[in-house]
């Protein structure tokens, strides 16, 4: 299918704001990352030193780790709200922002130094054969992630009280074979006016989240359906199911490694564990996102599909370059290395291929 020119589908102002929006974001992206990766090497260099028993050391130090790479992202991640709210993409203040997700940064903190204390106790224990442990900990960890965060976020769903769309979109899992599927809207407004949609969980733990920002007399129900469908295909095609055995299967050679470099059991090591786990993880960041669009384009055909509706499809990859700035056609490099979707005039390339429109989505 060939691939229609962005000057034929977007204003050339459009185009230039949003890409001038994408590369300062990308910018800050970068630098967040290099002063993380700097104080890492600042720990390496000066590793803290405390006194007490060993998993004491390690949890203090987890904990030291954790807070010197969250300190060096602040400011490029301050910068990277004020770039939103130039851009009027939110209107949010920025302690807020920056402390709004207080719990979750305490989760983050208090699983940095459990890791921590469980990398030195395992690499005492079993030595250069600790990834023999280490490895399914992690996979049953990411695991238990996957199930219980739906769960932990329930009290910030709220759910679809337009029963007539939710027997619509119901009567769209149900063609996918899913049956019941839980619908739950999500408080978006108060952080952000960009419009999303997302699956959350696996199995009975599944959850679509329409974001409320979709939910505005502007959004047409078309896009609205066809974001759902794209979400019940992931759910369908048990994406999240196999996006858990790509870690499993990426994360292998990098705890092997990782043993093989680092003497874990030693708490001032900690410090260098943890920057050749950044490192790993930047480099297979290209690897995580080729996947993540060929899900992505994956939950875009079986949508179209499913509502046989090309043209709020468009509509919808439309409103995410107007609402939520997103570049239609970045860098391809660029793109190939941090891009998680297709770009916006793909997924519209491939719109125009698909059947023409219908509405089968009715109750």
């Amino acid at each position: 299918m060939a691939q229609l020119d962005p000057s034929t589908l977007f204003p050339a102002g459009l185009l230039a704001r949003n890409a001038r929006y994408a590369d300062v974001l990308t910018a800050l992206w970068l630098v967040g990352v290099l002063s993380q990766l700097a104080a890492l090497v600042l720990l390496v260099r000066r590793p803290p030193r405390f006194r007490g028993h060993r998993l004491v050391q390690a949890a203090l130090t987890g904990a030291v780790v954790y807070a010197s790479v969250y300190a060096a992202a602040l400011p490029a991640r301050t910068a990277a709200h004020w770039w939103r709210r130039r851009y009027d993409v939110t209107d949010l203040g920025y302690p807020n922002a920056l402390l709004g997700t207080w719990t979750l940064t305490l989760g983050e903190l208090a699983l940095a130094t459990v890791t921590a204390v469980a990398l030195v106790a395992v690499g005492r224990l079993l030595g250069r054969r600790a990834w023999l442990l280490l490895w399914p900990a992690f996979a049953v960890l990411a695991a238990l992630f996957i199930l219980v965060l739906p769960g932990l976020l329930a009290p910030r769903f709220e759910p679809l009280r337009d029963r007539r769309l939710a027997a619509r979109i119901q009567a769209l899992a149900e063609r996918e074979g899913l049956g019941r599927t839980e619908i739950v809207v999500r408080k978006a407004k108060e952080r952000t006016r960009a419009v999303n949609a997302e699956a959350l969980g696996v199995g009975p733990t599944t959850r679509v989240v329409l974001w409320d920002t979709l939910l505005e007399p502007e959004v047409g129900r078309g896009e609205i359906l066809f974001v759902s469908a794209h979400e019940l295909a992931h759910v369908a095609r048990h994406h999240t199911r196999l996006g858990l055995w790509w870690f499993c299967l990426l994360s292998l050679p990098v705890v092997w490694l990782l043993v093989r470099i680092v003497r874990l059991g030693d708490p001032r090591a900690l410090p260098r564990a943890a920057l050749l786990l950044l490192v790993f993880q930047l480099a297979l960041l290209p690897v995580a996102n080729a996947i993540s669009r060929r899900y992505e384009r994956q939950a875009d055909r079986d949508a179209l599909a499913l509502t046989a509706d090309p043209a709020a499809a468009e509509a919808l990859f439309r409103r995410f370059a107007r609402v939520n700035l997103t570049d239609p056609d970045p860098p391809r490099l660029l793109h190939a290395l941090l891009g998680t979707h297709p770009t916006l005039v793909e997924r519209i390339s491939l719109s125009r291929g698909a059947a023409p429109p219908g509405d089968p989505g009715s109750p």
